[in-house]
């Protein structure tokens, strides 16, 4: 058991960080307070490979393991979670396209999102079905030749400024079985969106309702077959929780630097902040739990990779323990920094709003505790996961 990074994994990573560095850390704050969407800093990290990181060769993207794909985000999320959080969210459905899709959509549409030029939102969540996505009323009927599409979806990331969805819909009867996967031109007619959500955080991203009106889309839309496409969700929230886990553990980590340079900083009552032993000790509770946090996100991709049958377990475990984590670790930064962490001059602040709804989506940390418990309590789960 090797906990090293390779030489691969090392160099992803350092782009990763001098990228970060210099396209994401100074804009960050800025992008929060105006609430701007950074396409062009996306793109830019489009041509380093970083929108296409696990998509298919078959569409341009770099086929990587989830592992590698995650130690990436960690290091981008370290200074702009928010954004980074779209580039996974993008990443996910530039995948699902280029694994499931048909040769004319991924001719249409896959290199532009493995590059950055395009991107994608992915459209499950619906008014009604957030944790039950199973329950979703969105429906697509087929008309002979085209697919017509009639519902709404809710939350949905980058909405109003992306240019393709990646959208469940119901073609057949209740229950999961019923639901298919389809892309989805953004501009197409009949598709109508909600305003612009304010949210406590992630606010370098767009959220908005989407309303389908009679919106028609070609045969060569139909991701896999019919029937499929609650699997494909599945498979894609997979990865997806390990995604929004490592930009929690990230975060956390942009956290723990911006509090240990601060204690060295400030000053009281005539000593270094560092020199307090009470500070040293809760400095050294929040990296042990960044270290076990990021060891359990890299455990689950490489159940991931390795096709392990208990992958979504590891996956539902990893998201649920580093987002409670990060969000922990950013909070315990803030409190060290006193009355300097409230202020939005410094990142804590910040951190703490992008981390907390990483505790929330991909799957409530809730419905995690639902998936591990439920496979704990079979009777050959026992000697499964260990």
């Amino acid at each position: 058991m090797d906990f090293e990074l390779n030489e691969q994994q090392r160099a992803f990573a350092d782009a990763a960080r001098a990228f970060a560095h210099s396209e994401l850390a100074p804009f960050a704050a800025q992008w929060d307070r105006e609430q701007t969407f950074p396409r062009q800093a996306i793109r830019a990290a489009g041509e380093l490979g970083f929108c296409g990181l696990y998509a298919p060769e078959r569409i341009g993207g770099l086929a990587l393991p989830r592992l590698d794909a995650a130690v990436v985000f960690e290091e981008l999320a370290a200074a702009d979670p928010s954004t980074t959080a779209f580039i996974t969210i993008h990443n996910m459905a530039a995948w699902m396209l280029g694994t499931w899709g048909s040769d004319a959509a991924c001719e249409r549409w896959g290199a532009d999102l493995a590059s950055g030029r395009k991107l994608a939102s992915y459209c499950l969540t619906e008014p009604g079905a957030g944790s039950d996505a199973g329950a979703l009323k969105t429906r697509a009927e087929w008309d002979g030749a085209h697919w017509i599409i009639h519902g709404g979806k809710a939350f949905i990331s980058g909405a109003g400024a992306t240019d393709v969805l990646v959208l469940m819909a119901r073609t057949g009867g209740a229950g999961p079985a019923g639901i298919s996967a389809f892309v989805v031109p953004a501009d197409a007619p009949g598709i109508v969106y909600g305003k612009k959500e304010h949210k406590m955080g992630w606010n370098s991203q767009p959220t908005r309702t989407i309303a389908f009106d009679g919106v028609r889309v070609e045969a060569e839309g139909l991701l896999g077959e019919e029937g499929q496409g609650f699997k494909f969700a599945m498979k894609g929230l997979d990865g997806g929780r390990i995604n929004i886990a490592a930009c929690s553990v990230g975060a956390a980590q942009g956290a723990l630097d911006a509090a240990r340079r601060y204690l060295h900083e400030r000053e009281q009552f005539g000593r270094a902040l560092a020199n307090l032993q009470a500070l040293q000790f809760r400095l050294a509770d929040m990296a042990t739990e960044l270290v076990a946090a990021r060891q359990m996100v890299r455990l689950a991709a490489a159940k991931l990779d390795a096709g392990h049958p208990e992958a979504s377990t590891y996956c539902a475990m990893a998201k649920r323990f580093a987002t409670d984590a990060g969000f922990s670790v950013c909070n315990e930064a803030l409190q060290l920094h006193g009355g300097y962490g409230y202020l939005n001059e410094f990142p804590l602040e910040r951190l703490v709003r992008d981390t907390r709804v990483h505790q929330i989506l991909e799957g409530s940390n809730e419905i995690m505790r639902v998936i591990v418990s439920r496979r704990l309590l079979q009777a050959d789960a026992a000697d499964a996961i260990r």
